[in-house]
């Protein structure tokens, strides 16, 4: 980091969003304030090397603050990583006048990227893409339905997977850039959903033209930028983003049940054994992160099946023991301060925001992937 240190940066982020939580949870409305103060700090531009302009940051301060972000807002903190995962996209393999005309854009927080990976009929699925780009003129034409994109209607530019232009089987996905003015937008859907209800993650359409240029790595290789930036930055920073929720519900219960002037008997067994077991997950997690951020940036082939395997653990162990670490500080504290929506431990929005973990890019999905990975690792060799 070469300016105010990452602490105090994010704190100025989360105490915008602590301003704003309630009211875009209840709207259903993205966190405009709390994206500006992500721009105002240079946030926006964590991982962009200081020499372009950026903060110079790692994986590790990313993870550092999407945790933290998820203390206050995980919707928010979804937001942050799901941009770093496209920044670091963009940072490792666009070349020449794309990262000329992006970088500057992203360090000076004039840049915020949106994702469009979904399709219907495939869901989240990365590898394979149904709408294809198409030449014309020396121009990509792109038209292209997302039933889920994460903070579309305010993102500055979008990085786009299609089937590569002139592309033989599904398989030959590309991933494409376009700013917010060169296509047409469309929004096709309302977002009203359970949880995650700040991340305004509406279904949109987008057409357009763009220049030949604007593609990230080479056409009809996405599968390289999955295995070395996307898998990895999405899983270890969603779980981050976890964690911090759960470790941000944990907190304001230990807060709340110190804090009643003995109307709670801290001696209490069953207190006792839920706090433990909810702080147990937590440390779990915690250090499962650690690990595996340690493995992706220390080895050199992330496409291996046991280094797969724990980026793919992170993820699942990460949705499933965040969600039940909360789920069990509602017993905990039980329905007056567990359950009721204007509780100060906001533990029914912590538990909404949370049930969406295990569907986001779904468990499901991870445990076919991981069953096929653990047959080519007849020795369980662990990474």
């Amino acid at each position: 980091m070469t300016t105010a240190p990452l602490a105090e940066l994010v704190g100025r982020v989360t105490k915008v969003a602590e301003e704003h939580v309630r009211r875009t949870d209840d709207e259903a409305t993205f966190p405009v304030e709390a994206l500006d103060e992500l721009r105002a700090t240079g946030l926006l531009g964590l991982l962009v090397p200081a020499e372009d302009g950026g903060l110079g940051g790692s994986l590790a301060d990313v993870l550092e603050a999407s945790t933290e972000l998820g203390r206050v807002d995980m919707s928010l903190a979804m937001i942050f990583a799901m941009h770093c995962q496209q920044v670091a996209a963009v940072l490792a393999h666009a070349e020449g006048k794309l990262r000329a005309e992006l970088v500057p854009e992203i360090a000076a927080g004039r840049l915020y990227l949106g994702s469009v990976t979904t399709e219907a009929g495939k869901g989240g699925h990365l590898l394979t893409a149904e709408s294809a780009a198409a030449w014309q003129n020396g121009e990509l034409l792109v038209d292209r339905f997302a039933p889920i994109v994460t903070g579309g209607k305010q993102a500055d530019g979008f990085l786009i997977t299609m089937r590569s232009p002139d592309s033989e089987a599904d398989n030959q996905v590309s991933l494409v850039y376009a700013s917010r003015e060169q296509v047409e937008i469309e929004p096709a859907g309302g977002w009203n959903p359970l949880g995650m209800r700040a991340s305004d993650s509406g279904a949109m359409k987008l057409r357009g033209r763009l220049p030949a240029h604007q593609v990230v790595g080479r056409h009809g290789d996405f599968h390289t930028i999955v295995t070395t930036v996307f898998g990895p930055l999405a899983h270890l920073g969603w779980a981050s983003c976890w964690l911090g929720t759960a470790a941000g519900a944990l907190s304001r219960v230990i807060a709340s049940v110190r804090g009643s002037r003995g109307k709670t008997d801290l001696n209490s067994e069953l207190l006792l054994t839920r706090l433990s077991r909810s702080r147990q997950r937590l440390d779990t997690v915690h250090a499962l992160i650690g690990h595996a951020r340690q493995v992706v940036e220390t080895t050199a082939d992330l496409s291996v099946p046991k280094v797969q395997l724990l980026i793919n653990a992170v993820k699942i162990t990460a949705a499933e023991e965040c969600y039940r670490a909360v789920d069990e500080l509602v017993d905990a504290i039980g329905m007056r301060h567990g359950y009721l929506r204007d509780s100060p431990t906001r533990l029914e929005q912590s538990l909404r925001d949370l049930r969406s973990a295990v569907l986001n890019y779904s468990n499901d999905r991870l445990h076919l992937a991981d069953g096929r990975l653990t047959l080519l690792d007849q020795e369980v060799r662990f990474a």
